[in-house]
C-alpha cells in the first residue's frame, strides 16, 4: 500500500491546499495530511484548530487522515511507514525551496521520495500568507478559503483586535 504525507502549516487551510489533497488522494492509497508547526511563523490558529478544521473539511475522503506533529516530517514519516512526501510549488522560489528540502530529507532518510504538485491555474496565487495579509486589510477571503475556515478566523481575529 502506498502511503503519502502532505505536510504544511495550513495556517489557514486554503482551496489550494484542498486541491492538492484531492489530487494526491486520487493517486495514493492513503494520504496523511500533516499539520506541522513552523517555528519561524506566528500562527493565526493553534495546531489543534488547524487539524480539526482539516478533519472537518476532509471527512468525506475515506483514504485521507489528518495528524499533527512537532517533530521533523521525515521522523513522522518513518514512524508511520510512509515513503512518499507530497509537496506543492507555485513559483520558482517554491521549487528551489522544495529542491533544498528534498536534499535535506534525503540526507536523513534516503528512502523518502518527494512528489511535487503544481497548483491549478485558479489556485496559483493562493497562499496562507496572502490570506493573512488580506485579513489584515479587512479584505474578503471567500474565494481563497472555505466558509468553515472563514468562521474560525472570525472567532480568532475577534480576540486579537
Amino acid at each position: 500500500m502506498t502511503k503519502a504525507v502532505f505536510p504544511g502549516s495550513f495556517d489557514p487551510p486554503t482551496y489550494a491546499h484542498l486541491d492538492i489533497i484531492e489530487r494526491a488522494a486520487s493517486i495514493f492509497e492513503r494520504l496523511i495530511v500533516l499539520v506541522a508547526e513552523n517555528r519561524k511563523k506566528e500562527p493565526l490558529l493553534k495546531t489543534e484548530e488547524r487539524a480539526a478544521l482539516l478533519q472537518n473539511l476532509l471527512k468525506e475522503k475515506k483514504n485521507v487522515s489528518v495528524a499533527f506533529s512537532a517533530s521533523l516530517t521525515v521522523d513522522f514519516m518513518k514512524k508511520e511507514g510512509c515513503r512518499v512526501l507530497v509537496r506543492g510549488a507555485r513559483t520558482i522560489n517554491d521549487f528551489l525551496f522544495e529542491q533544498d528540502l528534498f536534499r535535506w530529507n534525503s540526507f536523513f532518510e534516503q528512502e523518502i521520495e518527494t512528489v511535487l504538485f503544481f497548483p491549478r491555474e485558479r489556485y496559483a496565487h493562493f497562499s496562507s500568507s496572502a490570506v493573512k495579509e488580506l485579513l489584515a486589510f479587512g479584505k474578503d477571503i471567500s474565494v481563497i478559503t472555505p466558509p468553515e475556515v472563514q468562521e474560525a478566523l472570525k472567532n480568532v481575529l475577534a480576540f486579537k483586535i
